[in-house]
């Protein structure tokens, strides 16, 4: 008689540290095919560890959601576990999300009690999506439970409050935590920074700083963004230089990060010795790069740099001809814009999108070719927007196409009736043309929609606090010497032979008037302050919410010349840098 070898049966642990070591989908499904010769298809243990491993611990490219959730399918009662791991696997990735939540609900309808690692996934689901309702609905199930002392749980609720723009409620949350580690700090910082509320972003930092609190790459990061969109050079090199104080890591995140801020602030130079220093780039470091020669105008070493990105073999997306053709736009390179344009779809498969359009449009009518960006728009595969259509307005009324200006007026009040700067913009129109009855139908027409105008503000920083001001201000404590200063320097213009240009002004008022109006200007005031309190050798560094008038570039490059001053003005649209009477656009703007 033969004798048979019999295998003996792997047990639960030896089968649970088999799956755990799995690094390919083929290594778990031996194992699966083993569990179900041996009818260990629901045991518990064992399935738990295979979905995880399915839809989490497998590296990225190679997870099986689907997988997962078959096998989750599959079992009779699954546990607390099982449940908390497929929607965690779903919560991962942020298209699948909405599964996530799913999965949710349906684990509460099923009476399968929910515990702190549940309400973080699927708060971090809510969060991908965004989706303020269903996560408030899980703050309510949180708050039931009485389980919002969990300082993660709590991180998560703050995240979701920032994420859907609900800052208030984030802070009230962050307030009453009687334990916030580093995510509590970052989350809240990076919310502010995210949401444009730069200013306490800062605050808080400091709050930060001054508990002793150690901040960490991605609370850094949040920081020097909130420092470029505030301008807040000196405190973005400060920063900087604790980065380097505290040994902490420049990554490729952090990096981009600061060479975004120094960009921001004026300061290129900066910027490139960061971008140089980085030891990994990705598109993004590259494309920010390529941005910020662009908003200073350098567009030629702005496609230098682009070469340099493909020489590398970083391939560009979408965001890096952004970039690309902004550099083209702020220097007039027609010809090299156009070609860039056509490569992004002949050479890279990159389908343009709206914004892409809005480059090139702005290109054509910064170069004066108006009715070439009228036909391009006409011939667009894509609706046209409102900002390609105000664009193409406001090149009408600075290089004298009346007749059109009027047909693009009427388009652009049809497509977004309750907007405050189309008004504004139509107006600008009609007052150029000195039709005044116009300009008054216009205005009380954006009253009835109860449109409101958005103010010009100027911000400059001196002594690590940013200072604001808005036309016509009188809320700064030093008021008075400001003023003073502003006629200091209307004297001395008005001796240099300074004509004010009066065309910007909306109103039918007398030219004296209107002088005055535009000597009141946001970034006339900022000026003044800094020729106050900086030194000679400081450059006055000054960020704008909207266009400088023309006016204002004018008379701030006279004072450049007057004061022996370097004077850097950051518009919405791109860097002024004024020095001994020139600016760096070359009047190109």
């Amino acid at each position: 008689m033969k004798a048979t070898r019999v295998k003996p049966m792997m047990d639960q642990g030896t089968l649970g540290a088999a799956i755990k070591r799995c690094t390919t989908v083929r290594d778990l499904e031996t194992i699966q095919a083993y569990m179900i010769r041996t009818n260990l298809t629901q045991d518990s243990f064992l399935v738990s560890k295979l979905i995880e491993s399915y839809a989490i611990t497998l590296p990225t490219t190679t997870r099986q959601m689907a997988h997962a959730h078959k096998l989750f399918s599959w079992t009779h009662q699954p546990n607390l576990f099982m449940w908390n791991t497929i929607i965690r696997g779903y919560s991962i990735n942020g298209s699948s999300s909405l599964k996530a939540i799913a999965l949710y609900k349906d684990m509460h309808l099923s009476g399968i009690s929910s515990n702190s690692f549940t309400f973080g996934f699927v708060l971090k689901a809510c969060c991908n999506l965004p989706r303020l309702v269903e996560g408030k609905m899980v703050h309510s199930q949180v708050l039931k439970m009485g389980l919002d002392y969990e300082t993660h749980v709590v991180n998560g609720l703050i995240k979701l409050y920032a994420t859907c723009g609900c800052l208030d409620e984030a802070r009230d949350l962050f307030d009453e935590m009687l334990d916030r580690d580093l995510v509590s700090w970052s989350t809240m910082v990076s919310g502010y920074t995210q949401n444009g509320r730069s200013n306490e972003a800062l605050v808080l930092f400091r709050e930060m700083q001054a508990l002793n609190v150690r901040a960490d790459e991605f609370t850094l990061a949040s920081v020097v963004g909130a420092c470029g969109d505030m301008g807040a050079f000196d405190l973005g090199k400060w920063v900087h230089s604790y980065i380097d104080k505290e040994g902490i890591d420049i990554d490729i995140v952090l990096g981009t990060s600061l060479v975004d801020m120094y960009s921001k602030c004026g300061s290129l130079d900066d910027a490139i010795r960061v971008f140089e220093g980085m030891s990994k780039r990705d598109v993004m470091a590259w494309s920010t790069m390529i941005g910020g020669y662009a908003i200073h105008g350098f567009g030629e070493k702005a496609l230098k740099v682009f070469h340099a990105m493909k020489s590398a073999n970083v391939r560009p997306n979408s965001v890096t001809f952004t970039s690309v053709l902004c550099a083209c736009s702020h220097s007039g390179l027609i010809k090299e814009g156009c070609q860039y344009f056509n490569s992004m779809s002949s050479d890279y498969g990159i389908l343009p999108q709206i914004e892409h359009y809005g480059c090139m449009v702005d290109l054509f009518c910064r170069a004066r070719l108006v009715l070439r960006a009228h036909e391009f728009i006409r011939k667009m595969p894509v609706v046209p927007n409102v900002v390609l259509w105000r664009t193409l307005l406001g090149a009408c009324r600075t290089h004298g196409h009346k007749e059109l200006g009027e047909s693009i007026s009427r388009e652009v009040l049809v497509l977004e009736p309750h907007s405050a700067e189309n008004y504004v913009l139509v107006s600008n129109v009609y007052a150029s043309l000195g039709r005044w009855s116009s300009v008054s139908n216009i205005r009380s027409l954006m009253k009835d929609k109860k449109a409101k105008k958005q103010h010009g503000c100027s911000s400059i920083e001196v002594g690590f606090v940013v200072h604001q001001f808005v036309m016509g201000d009188e809320s700064h404590p030093e008021t008075g010497e400001i003023y003073r200063m502003l006629d200091q320097m209307a004297r001395k213009l008005k001796l240099e032979g300074h004509v004010a240009t009066t065309t910007d002004v909306l109103h039918d008022i007398d030219e004296e008037e209107k002088e005055h109006a535009l000597g009141l200007h946001s970034e006339r005031l900022a000026i003044a302050y800094g020729l106050l309190h900086l030194s000679k050798d400081s450059k006055i560094r000054i960020v704008k919410n909207l266009r400088v008038c023309s006016d204002c570039h004018s008379i701030i490059k006279l004072i450049s010349s007057v004061y022996k001053r370097d004077i850097i003005v950051r518009d919405r649209i791109r860097f002024h840098h004024f020095r001994e009477g020139k600016c760096s656009c070359n009047d190109y703007w």
